[in-house]
């Protein structure tokens, strides 16, 4: 490709609205212009990025017999009623009415579509197992769409069903994909970890999360530093190791104490002179049902993921001043479990071994101190419902638990039965008994992992393609295109890198070399080579490696071998 042929509009600053890395880099580079909140034209550097990981994803999908088939993106409101998702769903799914009134939503997943699919063209144990995937446009209506394509209204990514007869041929499917996914993100040359996670709206008895790691990762991680254990998690998934058994043979008389304006965990610790740790804080939320108190040490936080999973409801929202009140009899702050009625209490495993703690009296600007659960209050359901934090103890093998930010770009799901059985997908067994298919999902943020790319490789200059999934694998400047020598020996090197396979850009611009450096440098293509005056009278052809700035003068006669050894490195 030419340079002078190429849409690639750089910029020299990025839009103010531009907030990580990869969404100011993508749009400097010249690989993506907005077009609207969350929706993006993806400019032809774009599209050579994303064919390159899309090549890669159906590589290892067909490697473990995936066979890709392609949905319809406008789905019928009567598959997603079927299934109970129509109307929980929420306010992303983007809905819309055809010409007679018919209610549709676009795409957001497609549980629904595949599975009235199978259950319309499967019906033996001879025609399972199944993989089926696609690679397709999806379609969120995201509150507040942000970060470029991290986050969008439109984007694209590949989804793989499996289709199972018992949940060991589930096992199987999910571990195939488990090591396609690791071959995946290895090939496209991105550092990443596979972590326990919340399996959300889709949902599903196991999941896991692929994480690229990146400073700039919206969600937390955490691993086991030791090396000798696997573990890691996402942070809403993280376990807590169960907390030692405290013998409650010293305790003291609960009594009151008057705390003035003292709201805050902090502000009663101060007042009161004890630890943090020492205090029961005390939350009210409420579901679609009803309302709840939830129980955690002072210096811990609720993990709200956790407490939705417990409580098996569609949502949790702190309650709001006038439910407190209406609860407790106090104000926000001056909760506690002494005395509560008529609300279910759920304490965290800490909670229910901490001995003559401090707690909110349900009176304004009083605390109970010396409270002890069982004996001055009841407990409904006692489990971990709170965040496990960085140097924790591994639930695996006990060392410490470290924290990392990561990019989340793949997830796999075991759903079991829960769409089969809903939306009737039944098949016969050897025995002629009927059975609902046991199913996986498994999806890829094929443009967010372009974006998560660039999160984790990049420098002050721009762009550091790893080579697998380089728009170009390298950029070939010509220093001097007034002089005929230089133009003529970069044509030819175009010419025999592009017969040994290799995909570059001729930068033939009448542009300063400085300005063709800049480009190529945001740009980001693994290798830069230059032609200059010296390749003339020396023959000796300059290349610099992107990653690390080192250069290198290869014999002409040697490019070609040179550049391909150079790019396995890369």
């Amino acid at each position: 490709m030419r340079a002078t042929e190429l849409l690639a509009p750089t910029l020299r600053e990025a839009p103010a609205d531009a907030e990580v890395v990869s969404h100011r880099l993508l749009l400097r580079a010249g690989f993506i212009r907005r077009v609207a909140a969350g929706v993006y034209n993806y400019l032809p550097l774009a599209v050579r990025v994303i064919k390159k990981i899309e090549q890669i994803i159906r590589e290892e999908m067909d490697r473990q017999g995936g066979q890709e088939l392609l949905m319809p993106i406008l789905q019928p409101a009567e598959l997603w009623q079927e299934s109970g998702r129509w109307d929980v769903y929420g306010p992303e799914l983007f809905r819309l009415k055809d010409r007679h009134d018919r209610d549709f939503a676009l795409g957001p997943t497609h549980e629904e579509i595949i599975t009235t699919l199978v259950r319309g063209e499967v019906n033996s144990y001879k025609q399972l197992p199944l993989l089926l995937y696609q690679i397709q446009n999806k379609y969120r209506d995201e509150r507040r769409p942000r970060f470029g394509l991290m986050r969008g209204r439109e984007f694209i990514m590949k989804d793989l069903y499996s289709f199972d007869r018992d949940e060991e041929g589930l096992q199987i499917s999910y571990l195939k994909m488990h090591e396609a996914y690791t071959r995946i993100f290895q090939r496209c040359g991105l550092r990443f970890r596979p972590v326990e996670a919340d399996s959300g709206a889709i949902g599903g008895s196991e999941t896991h999360e692929f994480m690229v790691l990146a400073e700039s990762g919206e969600a937390s991680v955490l691993f086991c530093e030791s090396g000798a254990c696997d573990y890691a998690a996402n942070v809403e998934r993280a376990a807590q190791v169960s907390p030692p058994e405290k013998v409650k043979d010293n305790l003291k008389n609960i009594a009151e104490k008057e705390t003035p304006d003292c709201r805050t965990i902090e502000e009663v610790s101060q007042f009161l002179g004890i630890a943090a740790q020492d205090i029961i804080k005390t939350l009210l939320y409420e579901t679609e049902a009803e309302a709840v108190a939830v129980l955690v040490r002072g210096d811990r936080d609720v993990n709200e993921i956790k407490l939705l999973n417990t409580l098996g409801c569609l949502r949790v929202n702190l309650a709001g001043e006038e439910t407190i009140r209406k609860v407790t009899g106090a104000s926000r702050g001056f909760s506690g479990p002494v005395g509560l009625k008529g609300i279910k209490i759920i304490a965290d495993l800490e909670v229910a071994s901490i001995i003559n703690a401090a707690a909110g009296a349900n009176k304004d600007n009083i605390h109970w101190i010396n409270v002890n659960p069982g004996r001055d209050f009841s407990i409904d359901i006692i489990t971990d419902v709170r965040m496990v934090e960085d140097g924790e103890p591994c639930p695996c093998c006990g060392q410490k638990l470290k924290e990392a930010r990561g990019i989340e770009v793949g997830q796999i799901f075991k759903l079991g039965i829960k769409y089969s059985k809903l939306l009737g997908a039944t098949y016969l067994d050897e025995g002629g008994k009927v059975k609902p298919v046991i199913m996986g999902c498994y999806g890829i943020g094929v443009t967010r992992t372009m974006a998560a790319a660039i999160e984790q490789n990049n420098d002050q200059d721009g762009i550091i393609w790893p080579a697998a999934i380089a728009p170009f694998h390298a950029v070939i400047i010509p220093v001097n295109t007034k002089d005929a020598g230089q133009t003529a020996l970069a044509e030819a090197i175009y010419a025999r890198l592009a017969a040994a396979g290799l995909e570059t850009i001729l930068d033939d611009r009448a542009e300063r070399a400085g300005v063709k450096f800049k480009d190529a440098d945001l740009i980001g293509c693994p290798l830069r080579i230059t032609v200059g005056a010296k390749a003339l009278t020396e023959r000796q052809i300059e290349v610099r490696v992107r990653r690390t700035g080192e250069t290198t003068m290869i014999p002409e006669e040697k490019l070609e071998s040179a550049v391909l050894e150079l790019l396995k490195e890369l």
